[in-house]
Formats: structure tokens, sequence, C-alpha cells
């Protein structure tokens, strides 16, 4: 089992597996047009779901230092966090917990509308697969919908770090 299916087991039912499959049959660019009409349309209400846990300061990079880059140096380090590349901007992606990485997204989703970091092209159009995932995604109650937006985040960036076995995957029981 990988770090991924173990996260994937996060989400709550059929319906939000069936939409977390879909977004990773998605490409790389297709992922970050869903991720950008998902927190146009409903970015006020995933971030603040728990405002106490994001914690800003621990990503200046990404939050600050990354709104300085050029363009396609932006689109490359969102390319690369969606890819799960070992560099150094998805290291740092996927050193963060959940909570900031949902934060990240929803800064970079304010960043595109302020014109601060690269947008959408003026005259882009969604394909149907996108629509069809955002559609599906609104009409999730917010826990479900919740699940899937940490399933997914938690899935990008780098990281090394292997999750911890369970007894049911050992057949060993805890020796504390």
């Amino acid at each position: 089992m990988t770090a991924s299916d173990n996260k994937a087991e996060q989400a709550l039912g059929d319906r939000t597996h069936k939409v977390v499959e879909a977004f990773n049959k998605l490409d790389t660019d297709a992922k970050l047009v869903w991720f950008y009409l998902v927190y146009k349309k409903m970015g006020s209400s995933i971030t603040p779901a728990a405002p106490a846990a994001a914690e800003p300061e621990l990503s200046p990079k990404l939050l600050s230092d990354y709104y300085e880059l050029s363009d396609e140096q932006q689109l490359n380090i969102m390319r690369e966090i969606v890819n799960r590349q070992d560099t150094e901007y998805s290291r740092i992606y996927g050193a963060l917990k959940e909570n900031n990485q949902l934060l990240v997204w929803y800064a970079w989703a304010i960043g595109m509308d302020e014109k601060k970091i690269i947008g959408m092209p003026e005259n882009y159009k969604a394909s149907e697969p996108i629509n069809n995932l955002v559609s599906q995604t609104e009409g999730l109650d917010f826990e479900e919908q919740m699940s899937i937006f940490r399933t997914i985040v938690g899935e990008m960036g780098y990281t090394d770090v292997k999750p911890i076995e369970t007894q049911a995957q050992t057949g060993k029981t805890s020796s504390l």
C-alpha cells in the first residue's frame, strides 16, 4: 500500500472515492484548472473550515516568495507539486499538513484573481470532464467536499516519509 492509497482511504464513501478517482485521471493542467474553479466557486467555505489549524507562517516560500517568481516559474512549481516531483517547492509543500496545503491552494486561487500569480488564460474554456468533476464536487455535502479536498491535496507534493504500517498490514501488535 502506498502513501497515496492510505490517504485515499480518508475519503468518506463511494461518491467521494469516485470524485478522487476522476480527479486522479485528469492530466496535470486539468487538475490545476479544477483547483482554480473549485476554489473560485467554493473557496470561502474551504479554508475557514479549520482556520485555527492553518499556519501560513510555516510556508513563506509558497505563500510569499512564490509571488515574486515569473509566471512560468509559478506554473512549473504548481505542476511539480501536482506531479509529486522531487523539487524544492514540492518538498516544502509535501512537508505541510493538509490544512496548510488547503491554504496554499486557496491563497494561490486568490492570487490568480488578483493577478499576483499566473492565472487562467482569459479565453480558456474548461473541458467537459473538468466541468463534470466540478459539478460532482458541488453536489456533495460539506463534509464530503472536505474529505475530497484533504485527500487530493494530501496526495500532492513530494515526501520521502513513509507511512507507518498498521497492525492489519504487519500482523504484529504494538510493543507499547
